[in-house]
C-alpha cells in the first residue's frame, strides 16, 4: 500500500478541499437532506441496470458490462438516444429500472427536452440513480459549465497523485484516507468544481503543471481537484455518480461497484465477506530444478503463518499424486519429506496417482483402481484423506461430464466437491459458474495468473510489471472484488524457484485489506462449497452445452464419444396432438432415424424437461445409434412435454443450438379434452371423478388434485406463449408449425412439407408408404399384402362428442391465445393452421 503521500493529505488544510466545493468536506450525518422518493418496485423481478451505450462495440460500454455480469447483475443494453425513442421505463405501475448507467454523460445532458424530462422524472419519481462518464475527445470545449447544471468542467488534463475522500456517503467496499501515487494514466481527465452542496468529492487527484488551472482560483484551491463527484440529490432529487475519465484505471473500477450499491440501495451489492482458497495441484510432481526444496517448505509454512495473520484460519491445499514421490534431486527428495513431516499444518486433497486425465479411463474400475493406489500412498504417509475435495489434471472429466470420474471419486475417496475452470467455457472468466452433478459439487476455479511455466519473476510473460499490475489493482484484484467466492489454483513449481505464488498472494491481501473493507477468509472445500450455493442456489442445476463447440472441451472429452449421436431435430409436442403418429411417420424415412425407445416413457426420453436432465449428456446420448453416414443421417426424439416445460427450450438450446424443431398444433380445446380423455384412461382419479367441464371451469379453491389436471388440460394450449419462449433461443428459421388438424386427415402433404424444412435427401414418398384404415379411423403404415400396420390400441380412441357447453367456455377462453398465435405466425411469415383458420372464421375474428 502506498501511504508515503498519506500524511500530507492529512495535514492539508481542510479549506483547501472544502472550498473547491464551496462546502464542507467532513458533513455530519446527513439525516433528513434528501428528499423522500417512492422506490423501485422489483418485488416479483430482479432488478434491471439500464446501460446507454455508444455502441455495441464502444470499449466502455463493454467495460461496464463486464463488471455487471461479472457481478451477476441483470442488465438491458440501449443504444443512447438522441432525438430518438426512450425505452418504456415503467410497466403495471412499476419501475422496469433499478439504476440508469450512460457511457458517455454529455447524450444524457443533451437529450432533447421530451426525452430528458421523461428520464428525470421517472428517476425522481422510483428513485432511480444515474451514473455517468464524462469522455473527453478533441472536440471538448476545455472549461465549461455542464448543460442544465451547476457544475463546471475543465478538461483534457494531466493528474497525479490520487486521494480518496474519506467523507463521500458512498463508500462501501472501498476504504478512504489513501493515496495512489504517481501520474495517473493518459492526459484526457476531467475534473469538476461547484459551488453547490449538492456536490461531494469522491475522488479527487492534483493537476501535474501548476499553470493548468491558473484561472481557477488562487494557489490554495488548485491543490485538489474532484474527478469523481456524487450529486447526493438536493439540486434536483436525482441522485448520481459523475467520473471524469472511464475505467481504465483501477480505483475506478472499485469506485465504480460502490456507486452501483449506493444508488441502488444495496439491492446491487455483494457482502463484505469474501472467501478464497489457493491450491497447490501437483504436489511431488514437476521436472528435476523445478521442484520444492527444504527452504522453500519453511517458505511456505512461513507465509502461510503471515497470511493467517490477516486471514482468518488460511490454509494452502495441496494436491498429491504419489507416483511421483521421491522423484526429484536429493535436495528436492528433502523437500517432499519436509512437506510430509509438516502434513498436519495443511489441507490435502487427491489428484491422480500417476497424473493421467481420467477422461481416457473408459472402465470406472480401472480408473476407481488408480485413485486406490493414491489412497494407498496417503495412508502409508499419513496424509488426511477425509477432506471430501478432488481436483482432476487438466480439468478433464469434470467438465464436460466423464460419469466414470464421478463414480470412481465417489466410491474411492466419498469426494463431495470439485472445482473447475471449463464450467459453461474458459472464457470470458466472468462467466464461469457452479454446477452440482451426481452430488457431487462442482465449484468455480479463478485463474491468478501464475502457470506450470511462470516459476521467475523476471521472466513472468509480459514482464514483471504485468504481474504487479494485476495484483495491484488489476485481474486478479479484480477477480476477489467482483466474487464472493475465489479458488485459485496454482502448481507446485510456482513455490519453488522464485515463489511467485507466496508473493502473488501475500501481496494480494496486503493490497485488498490496504485499498478495501473486504473481510478475507477462508473455509475447507466442503464448507465452501455449502456457502457458494447458499449465495447462489439457482445455479445448483447445470446447463450442458454441447462439447463439439469448444475445442477445449474436445480435447478433454473421450474419444469414445462424437457429438454426431446428438439429433439433428426435435418433435417437441405438445402432448395430445399427434405427436406418436408424427414419430412413427419421420421414423419410416430411410434417411430418418429416431432415438432408442425408454424403458419407462416408450419412444420418449424426457431429457430436457425434467429429472431426466441430472443424468447428464452421456445417459442423453446412449439413446442414439452411431450414424452411419453423419452428412445424410437425420436423428431425432420427440418428447411432447418439451413444448410448455418452461427449462426444456433453454436447455434444447445449450446442447443442441442448431437443431430445427417440429411442433405440432391442434385446436387447444380439443387438445385439452384429449388430455382428460387420456388421464380417464389411465384411472388418474380427478378425471374419474369429475366431468371435463367442472375440470376446466374449476375455481382457485377446488382441491389440488383437481387444479393439477386442469393446467394440464388448459395451459399447454397457449400456444404463443410457449413458442415465444422457444423463440428465444431459437431462430424463427429453426421452427416449423405442424398442422395437426392436416395431419390426421391428409398426412402426405404434411410430411412432404416437414422434409422441406429439414432438408433431408431423398424425398420419401408418404402416398405411397401410408394408407387409412377405416377400422382405426387413422392413417398407417402400408406393408407388404396392402395390410396396415397401425398404432397400438391406446391411440385413436374414439371418444363422446365434448359437450357444447364446455366448448363454447373454451373458445372463449382460449380467445386471445388464439389471437396471439395469429399474430405470431403472421409475423414468422408461417401458414395459418387450417383448425385456427376455422376457429377465427367460426368466432367472427377474421
Amino acid at each position: 500500500c502506498s501511504i508515503s503521500l498519506l500524511h500530507s493529505l492529512l495535514l492539508l488544510p481542510l479549506l483547501h478541499l472544502s472550498a473547491l466545493f464551496r462546502a464542507p468536506l467532513f458533513l455530519p450525518p446527513r439525516q433528513g437532506r434528501l428528499r423522500q422518493v417512492k422506490a423501485v418496485d422489483n418485488s416479483r423481478t430482479e432488478p434491471v441496470v439500464l446501460v446507454f451505450v455508444e455502441s455495441i462495440y464502444s470499449q466502455l460500454g463493454q467495460e461496464i458490462v463486464a463488471i455487471l455480469e461479472s457481478s451477476r447483475f441483470h442488465y438491458r443494453t440501449e443504444i443512447a438516444p438522441g432525438k430518438g425513442d426512450m425505452p418504456t421505463l415503467t410497466e403495471r405501475n412499476r419501475g422496469r429500472y433499478t439504476l440508469i448507467i450512460y457511457e458517455n454523460v454529455l447524450k444524457y445532458v443533451n437529450l432533447d427536452a421530451w426525452n430528458r424530462d421523461l428520464l428525470d422524472k421517472y428517476c425522481a419519481e422510483y428513485g432511480v440513480g444515474v451514473i455517468g462518464f464524462f469522455k473527453a475527445n478533441e472536440n471538448s470545449l476545455l472549461s465549461a459549465q455542464l448543460k442544465g447544471f451547476p457544475l463546471f468542467l475543465h478538461s483534457h488534463l494531466g493528474l497525479r497523485d490520487y486521494r480518496i475522500n474519506p467523507s463521500a456517503p458512498l463508500l462501501y467496499i472501498t476504504k478512504p484516507n489513501q493515496v495512489e501515487q504517481g501520474s495517473l494514466p493518459g492526459e484526457d481527465w476531467t475534473i469538476f468544481q461547484s459551488n453547490h452542496s449538492t456536490y461531494e468529492p469522491v475522488l479527487l487527484a492534483s493537476t501535474k503543471s501548476s499553470e493548468a488551472l491558473a484561472h481557477f482560483g488562487p494557489s490554495p484551491l488548485r491543490t485538489l481537484h474532484a474527478t469523481v463527484v456524487q450529486d447526493l440529490g438536493l439540486h434536483d432529487g436525482i441522485q448520481r455518480v459523475l467520473f471524469g475519465n472511464n475505467l481504465n484505471y483501477w480505483l475506478h473500477k472499485l469506485v465504480f461497484v460502490d456507486a452501483i450499491a449506493y444508488l441502488t440501495g444495496k439491492r446491487l451489492c455483494l457482502s463484505l465477506d469474501r472467501h478464497i482458497l489457493v491450491d497447490v495441484d501437483d504436489i511431488f510432481v514437476g521436472k528435476e530444478g523445478t521442484r520444492m526444496k527444504v527452504s522453500d517448505v519453511e517458505a511456505l509454512l512461513n507465509t502461510q503463518n503471515k497470511l493467517r495473520a490477516l486471514v482468518p484460519n488460511f490454509t494452502f491445499n495441496l494436491g498429491f499424486s504419489g507416483k511421483f514421490y521421491h522423484t526429484g534431486t536429493d535436495e528436492e527428495d528433502r523437500g517432499d519429506d519436509m512437506l510430509l513431516q509438516h502434513r498436519m499444518d495443511f489441507w490435502w486433497f487427491p489428484h491422480m496417482w500417476s497424473h493421467m486425465q481420467p477422461h481416457l479411463f473408459h472402465n470406472v474400475s480401472v480408473l476407481a483402481e488408480q485413485m486406490r493406489l493414491n489412497k494407498i500412498f496417503a495412508q502409508e504417509h499419513g496424509i488426511p484423506t477425509d477432506m471430501g475435495y478432488a481436483v482432476a489434471p487438466h480439468h478433464s472429466g469434470v467438465y464436460p461430464v466423464h460419469s466414470q470420474l464421478y463414480e470412481a471419486w465417489k466410491s474411492v475417496w466419498g469426494i463431495k466437491v470439485t472445482s473447475t475452470e471449463e464450467y459453461p467455457h474458459l472464457r470470458p472468466a466472468r462467466y464461469r459458474r457452479g454446477f452440482i452433478h451426481n452430488g457431487i459439487q462442482v465449484l468455480p476455479r479463478q485463474t491468478c495468473g501464475l502457470f506450470t511455466h511462470t516459476i521467475f519473476y523476471n521472466e513472468y510473460p509480459g514482464g514483471s510489471k504485468e504481474l504487479d499490475k494485476s495484483i495491484r489493482g488489476g485481474e486478479l484484484f479484480l477477480t476477489v472484488l467482483l466474487n464472493p467466492i475465489s479458488i485459485f489454483m496454482t502448481h507446485l513449481s510456482n513455490y519453488g524457484n522464485d515463489r511467485l505464488g507466496l508473493y502473488t498472494f501475500e501481496s494480494l491481501v496486503k493490497f485488498v485489506q490496504c485499498w478495501t473493507n473486504l473481510r478475507l477468509q477462508t473455509l475447507p472445500p466442503v464448507k465452501l462449497a455449502e456457502k457458494y450455493f447458499q449465495i447462489f442456489p439457482e445455479e445448483r442445476d447445470p446447463l450442458w452445452q454441447n462439447p463439439c463447440h469448444d475445442k477445449r472441451h474436445k480435447d478433454i472429452w473421450s474419444k469414445e464419444k462424437t457429438c454426431d449421436r446428438l439429433p439433428k431435430f426435435l418433435v417437441i409436442g405438445p402432448q395430445k396432438t399427434g405427436t406418436t403418429a408424427l414419430h412413427s411417420f419421420l421414423s419410416l424415412h430411410p434417411a430418418i432415424t429416431s432415438s432408442f425407445p425408454s424403458p419407462t416413457t416408450f419412444e420418449e426420453i424426457q431429457f430436457f424437461s425434467g429429472a431426466n436432465y441430472d443424468n447428464g449428456i452421456d445417459w442423453y446420448m446412449d439413446f442414439f445409434p452411431f450414424p452411419s453416414n453423419v452428412s445424410t443421417d437425420f436423428m431425432f426424439e420427440k418428447s411432447a412435454n418439451y413444448f410448455d416445460t418452461e427449462v426444456a427450450s433453454k436447455r434444447a438450446a445449450a446442447l443442441l443450438p442448431r437443431a430445427k424443431i417440429l411442433a405440432v398444433l391442434i385446436n387447444p380445446a380439443d387438445r385439452a379434452y384429449s388430455w382428460y380423455q387420456h388421464q380417464r384412461a389411465h384411472q388418474d382419479p380427478a378425471a374419474i371423478n369429475n366431468t371435463f367441464h367442472l375440470v376446466v371451469t374449476a375455481g382457485p379453491s377446488a382441491p389440488k388434485d383437481l387444479l393439477a389436471l386442469q393446467r394440464r388440460c388448459l395451459n399447454p394450449g397457449a400456444y404463443a406463449t410457449h413458442l415465444e419462449r422457444w423463440l428465444q433461443h431459437y431462430q424463427p428459421s429453426q421452427l416449423h408449425i405442424v398442422d395437426g388438424a392436416l395431419l390426421r386427415t391428409n398426412p402426405a402433404l404434411v410430411m412432404e412439407g416437414i422434409q422441406r424444412f429439414l432438408g433431408v435427401t431423398p424425398i420419401f414418398n408418404y402416398t405411397q408408404a401410408l394408407m387409412y384404415d377405416d377400422s382405426k379411423g387413422f392413417w398407417c403404415q402400408r406393408v407388404e399384402g396392402g395390410r396396415a400396420k397401425c398404432l397400438g390400441k391406446s391411440k385413436g380412441r374414439k371418444y363422446p362428442e365434448m359437450s357444447p357447453e364446455s366448448r363454447a367456455f373454451l373458445a372463449e377462453y382460449y380467445r386471445e391465445h388464439n389471437m396471439e398465435l395469429l399474430r405470431l405466425l403472421n409475423r414468422l411469415g408461417q401458414p395459418l393452421p387450417s383448425w385456427l383458420r376455422q376457429e377465427l372464421q367460426s368466432t367472427s375474428w377474421s
